[in-house]
């Protein structure tokens, strides 16, 4: 058989590749056997480029059941016999396409993951980037896409409570859409994707099976954009009413020990399902495709085993007892058919009324080949990081009018718009909604809390993808201390350009090798993610963007903190710095760089033994009750951060610490630069000399800021602004940039 190069780009296989798949065969594979290959060792698939650097994670922790990468989601223990599953996964591409429905289905495709474990979902966040709001297209795909999260989450009942947006050109061609889900277990009811012993049934629940998704995996989520190919229907469509049926129909299912497995079809469908159950066990899998569900006419088997319609789950069902477990989804309302059953020979065999259509040894199939390609730094990028800030000439506008304008910036502004959107209640367990440092939330039945953030900076990394790959968990873990938890494990999504270019690859790996450091002295292991690649239109990639999900326990979730000001003559102090230093090395990547003066430039860095020494001075003060506010400074410096404090609070703060050497004649500096590992807290004032001992002791430098006062923010001789104008800047932001405000 002559393979066309049109085919193998349709399958995103090289010839390479195609040549490696004939060699191992021992013969050249059919159709529907090439298009198994094509899915699976898919870079969304087979995480061809990235697998190779994930192992210098460091995922060694007591609290892990489940060893990172071996099931659809990390398993982290809580105690008391209690387990949280937590994930995060893209959706960028589809989302790129169809915004509502590429949403709504990353969604949906996540929420799959965590109670295919046997984990009821509790929560759900996100992680966006888009292009300038002030282009049409990039308002279009921010719509849509909150619509699409909103649409489906609140449907199914599960909170949305936590996540971030940001804007820039770099995001123009490509949006990224990452969605997160965290859910609970008991230790025994855990479930893992496994195919079990050979003689077992494979049993298909949900939806029926169409044409919508086809070579989602392969053509869609492991090559870049090319104009032709953002027309095809690779976009799934949601139903998120079934999704929820589903939920409650496969947690009952799991309580029976007939259940031996169960599996998500998401990416490359029931292939992707199956073969990675099998794999897991060692055994084969045979399926006959004309027991599959349709509701479309004349699918082949191709197009049956390669679908990516929503609402489906891969349950493995000890034979025999198969019609107990139909008896639980019968009551739901769910069809479930046996398509299939798992074999001794591990061959992956697709019939179709019992005739043979597709032979494949699953080894073969989940055994990509992998690549390590050349990593070169950009020579660019040296330039832009040697760059001297401390030649930026002042703004001509005045430090209130540039805090203002921060304050209105898309990046800046408040989330309500987009969070007024999400049902950030339902379940009633939220106990710190979205707004905050981190949303946090009880764990029924218990006194523990969980708190949960997702964090990210495009411009750190592309200025240098190590010292961001730190920052990117360094800032996710603080959120969660900043409300009185102890962060514990990270999921992440790590979302770049094509590996195939040197300068990509080097960032991807220097990213990595970051996060990994962040992570282990944090002692905060990865444990689950996702990797998204080819995140570029046109030769043209996004900023290398990846996201950490962070997830922190309390034992007594009474014992948290929010950013809001509480009452006036509280001690407003800043966790580590002795001093507001107007250093212009920490305008590097800032939002003040970028927003005033057009440019991305200069080192990103962080001290991670400062920053591990902030957390646990900022955690003892918490939950100790010293500490009445907490809130993180990143986006916008500590003048941003003392105003978003104030706007919480409803009340001002006179800020009077002795001005530093060159802090008026480098204001940006001192107000705007974002400098890590600083919090903003406040204490009542008898609590102080208790704030001293818990900082000395953590060997934590505080400075005393000023005192919460007034109806208005003070700071200093640079500016005096009413918190209700500060306010109304704050929440105008995003709808000023929709257009929905004159």
């Amino acid at each position: 058989m002559t393979i066309s190069q049109q085919t193998l780009d349709q399958l995103a296989l090289t010839s390479g590749e195609y040549e490696a798949i004939v060699e191992r065969l021992g013969r050249e594979p059919n159709p529907l056997e090439l298009g198994l290959f094509g899915s699976l060792w898919s870079e969304h698939c087979g995480y061809q480029h990235s697998k190779p650097l994930l192992g210098m994670f460091d995922a060694r922790s007591d609290r892990l059941l489940v060893a990172p990468g071996s099931e659809n989601a990390g398993v982290v223990d809580i105690g008391g016999g209690l387990a949280v599953v937590m994930k995060v996964e893209s959706h960028n591409h589809p989302s790129a396409i169809e915004p509502y429905e590429g949403a709504a289905t990353g969604v949906g495709g996540i929420v799959r993951d965590i109670f295919a474990m046997g984990a009821r979902p509790i929560a759900l966040l996100n992680s966006l980037r888009f292009g300038p709001l002030s282009d049409s297209r990039s308002r279009y795909l921010f719509q849509g896409v909150v619509a699409g999260i909103s649409g489906y989450g609140n449907c199914i009942g599960v909170p949305d409570v936590g996540g971030e947006v940001y804007f820039s050109p770099a995001y123009s061609g490509n949006p990224l859409v990452n969605a997160m889900c965290v859910g609970i277990l008991r230790h025994q009811d855990l479930r893992r994707a496994t195919a079990g012993a050979p003689g077992n049934l494979l049993m298909l629940v949900g939806a029926d099976t169409g044409r919508d998704g086809i070579h989602g995996a392969s053509g869609l989520a492991s090559r870049a954009f090319e104009d032709e190919r953002e027309l095809r229907p690779t976009v799934q469509v949601g139903n998120p009413f079934m999704e929820k049926s589903l939920i409650e129909a496969c947690l009952e299912a799991a309580e029976s020990d007939a259940v031996i497995g169960i599996q998500d079809l998401g990416a490359a469908g029931l292939t992707s399902a199956s073969v990675e159950a099998a794999a897991n066990a060692g055994v084969g899998i045979e399926i006959d495709v004309a027991r599959v569900p349709r509701r479309e006419s004349g699918m082949a088997p191709y197009e049956v085993m390669l679908s990516e319609s929503q609402e489906r789950m891969l349950i493995v069902v000890e034979r025999g007892r198969e019609d107990e477990v139909q008896a639980v989804f019968d009551r739901w309302d769910l069809r479930s058919d046996i398509i299939g059953k798992t074999t001794a020979d591990g061959i992956a065999r697709i019939l179709e009324d019992g005739e043979p259509r597709g032979e494949v040894p699953v080894r073969l199939l989940s055994d990509p080949p992998l690549y390590r390609p050349p990593s070169v730094e950009s020579p660019s990028l040296a330039a832009l990081r040697a760059a001297d800030l401390s030649a930026l000439p002042l703004p001509q506008s005045t430090p209130a009018e540039t805090l203002l304008r921060l304050l209105r910036s898309p990046n800046i502004a408040s989330r309500e718009w987009i969070f007024r959107q999400y049902d950030h209640h339902v379940q009633t367990n939220t106990v710190i909604a979205p707004g905050a440092d981190a949303a946090l939330l009880r764990i029924r039945g218990t006194s523990k809390g969980l708190a949960l953030s997702t964090d990210g900076n495009g411009r750190l990394c592309y200025l240098d993808p190590y010292a961001g790959g730190m920052i990117a968990v360094g800032e996710a873990t603080r959120n969660v201390s900043c409300v009185g938890a102890t962060p514990i494990a990270l999921t992440d999504c790590l979302n770049f350009g094509s590996p195939e270019r040197p300068e990509i690859y080097h960032q991807l790996e220097n990213a990595i090798a970051g996060m990994a450091e962040a992570s282990r002295r944090l002692r905060a292991p990865v444990v689950s993610g996702n990797v998204s690649l080819y995140n570029e239109t046109r030769g043209r990639g996004i900023y290398p963007t990846p996201v950490v999900g962070a997830l922190g326990i309390t034992e007594d979730v009474r014992a948290h903190a929010t950013p809001s000001f509480d009452s006036e003559g509280d001690v407003v102090v800043l966790l580590g710095r002795r001093s507001l230093e107007a250093d212009a090395a920490d305008l590097a990547g800032s939002e003040y760089l970028d927003l005033v003066h057009g440019r991305v430039e200069g080192q990103p860095r962080i001290d991670l033994d400062l920053e591990i020494a902030v957390q646990s001075a900022c955690r003892a003060l918490v939950s100790s009750g010293i500490a009445k506010s907490a809130h993180d400074c990143s986006d916008g410096g500590i003048a941003v951060a003392l105003a978003e404090c104030a706007i919480a609070g409803g009340v001002g703060a006179t800020i009077d610490a002795p001005p530093c050497e060159g802090a008026e004649r480098r204001w940006d500096a001192a107000l705007f630069g974002e400098g890590q590992s600083r919090i903003v807290v406040t204490v009542s004032p008898p609590d102080l000399a208790q704030l001293r001992d818990i900082c000395e002791s953590a060997s934590v430098a505080w400075l005393r800021l000023g005192e919460v006062f007034g109806a208005d923010l003070v700071i200093g001789n640079l500016l005096t602004v009413p918190v209700s104008r500060l306010a109304a800047a704050h929440r105008s932001g995003l709808p000023r940039a929709l257009g929905s405000l004159e």
